[in-house]
């Protein structure tokens, strides 16, 4: 089964983690004098509401052991009596708040469709359909089981806790989500939101695998804001539209590769409604939009970088020489990592600040790759073109200079060039070493001859106001070359060049 179309990855869709409000002088004095008065008395009525969830909560799971609390409670008093009363205070809370849910279409039983599919995800108060759907169980943050209230909820619910950090539990909630959804209605249904994260409901970004991992059916469920303007916890009632669209049963082709279920599912629901269906994902809390199993930050890091370093004073002359000196650092006996402290002298910064700033944008500790900085700010820019860029970027990361790349290579040098961590290149891997062992020449001619890692090129890395070109032959020292051909791959890798109009030999050292 194929894709249900091909899906584009660029910049003509609007940003989808950016909220963009604006609001008439009428609007904000209607909102300043109608939310003096109605704010506080909701958040008054939520906050009874809230507490009287609270000991109901804690009572369902009173006098049971831990074997006991490990199985489904979908019987007997605890049931009949607990999950009506806190149906009915979910409900009333957001009602107070100001929403009231107007459902379209039937819910499928949980043997015909064991998980819910809901999208678009726009803010936590997404959770009102909770009520419209039996209070099915949900998929959340360990680290919300110590909330008040919220985590004596999320044991009422029996929720599948998950420490996002630990890979352990990672695992183990993977197992467990697909124990219930092939418990063939053992569990309860399940409710998740397959994006993964919050957006502003102008896109469905990519869904995450969660959902569609156990093969089995499911129900994807529409969210629509009629009001565009949500601000009901200061003015009025805001409608809700629930629309249950019909199961989707997956075909043996989709059961076998879950991203293929994941991606037909959301263009489905995209179709539905009228909202393009892109590749944008969270890794971690970067916004970025996939490209054959690069994940490209939607804001670069090093855009951000060349704007830090105008902002400092440097000309594009001097962003150059600093970039020089960077290459220079990375041969030398100092190797390719630096503090904050170096990159000001070493980049010629006035400022400390923006050097730690500029750290922050590529490490998460104080000390950061100057191979990542060099060849992503160098990509984005007019300093050489891409052969002579790739050449570079290949020697730095041929470690055994045998001429060729391993996998992990292939993801530091892609991540280098990006700016960011690339863990998924298991495909551009393949299809770099069909032939065999990764070359200079097979990487350039899969970046600049691929459908789909072309447009890295093309399009993310196209430097802002500078006219597509094609790649030229680069120079060494000064001469046309191509790279490999009669070089010893002991030699091959000792060649570094800076730039076509200041190249250079340096001799190359491997940083451990």
């Amino acid at each position: 089964m194929e894709r249900r179309d091909s899906r584009q990855a660029t910049s003509d869709y609007p940003h989808p983690f950016i909220h963009k409000l604006k609001l008439t002088r009428a609007q904000r004095i209607r909102g300043m004098v109608l939310g003096t008065i109605l704010f506080p008395i909701r958040v008054l009525l939520v906050t009874l509401c809230f507490l009287m969830m609270w000991p109901i909560a804690r009572l369902r799971l009173a006098g049971l052991s831990e074997e006991e609390r490990s199985r489904p409670i979908v019987a007997g008093w605890r049931w009949w009596l607990l999950h009506s009363i806190i149906r009915f205070l979910s409900r009333a809370a957001f009602f107070f708040l100001g929403f009231w849910v107007r459902v379209k279409g039937r819910r499928a039983g949980c043997k015909e469709a064991p998980v819910l599919a809901v999208a678009p995800h726009s803010s936590f108060l997404d959770m009102l359909v909770l009520p419209e759907t039996q209070l099915a169980t949900v998929v959340s943050r360990s680290e919300n089981q110590k909330i008040p209230v919220i985590g004596a909820l999320l044991g009422f619910n029996q929720s599948v806790m998950v420490n996002r950090k630990n890979p352990e539990s990672r695992k183990q909630a993977i197992a467990q989500i697909i124990e219930r959804l092939t418990s063939n209605g053992y569990w309860p249904q399940m409710l998740m939101f397959p994006e993964g994260t919050t957006t502003n409901g102008t896109i469905l970004i990519k869904f995450k695998r969660g959902a569609f991992l156990a093969g089995v059916p499911v129900q994807p469920v529409l969210l629509h804001y009629p009001n565009k303007l949500v601000i009901p916890v200061l003015i009025s009632c805001t409608l809700i539209w629930l629309q249950f669209l019909p199961v989707y049963t997956p075909s043996q082709e989709e059961k076998d590769d879950p991203n293929l279920y994941a991606d037909n599912v959301q263009k489905l629901m995209a179709k539905t409604l009228g909202i393009p269906a892109t590749d944008h994902v969270m890794e971690g809390r970067v916004p970025t939009r996939m490209l054959g199993g690069l994940s490209l930050p939607l804001e670069p890091p090093a855009r951000e970088t060349l704007s830090l370093l105008h902002k400092d004073g440097l000309r594009e002359s001097e962003v150059e020489v600093a970039l020089t000196q960077m290459i220079d650092r990375c041969q030398s006996e100092q190797g390719w990592r630096a503090v904050a402290d170096e990159l000001v002298p070493l980049m010629g910064l006035t400022d400390r600040q923006t050097a730690a700033k500029i750290c922050g944008l590529y490490s998460k500790d104080d000390k950061v790759d100057l191979r990542q900085i060099y060849l992503s700010v160098a990509a984005v820019s007019s300093f050489m073109d891409f052969k002579s860029l790739l050449h570079i970027a290949f020697t730095l990361y041929d470690r055994e200079g045998h001429g060729s790349l391993t996998a992990v290579d292939v993801s530091d040098l892609m991540g280098a060039i990006v700016g960011s961590p690339q863990y998924h290149t298991e495909e551009l891997y393949s299809e770099l070493s069909w032939r065999g062992a990764p070359t200079e020449q097979e990487l350039f001619r899969v970046l600049t001859t691929h459908p789909t890692y072309q447009k890295l090129i093309s399009e993310y890395l196209a430097s802002e106001g500078a006219e597509s070109t094609t790649p030229s032959t680069p120079l060494i020292n000064g001469k046309v070359g191509n790279n490999n051909e009669g070089l010893p791959n002991d030699n091959r890798s000792a060649l570094l060049y800076k730039t076509a109009d200041n190249s250079s030999a340096l001799p190359h050292k491997k940083d451990d």
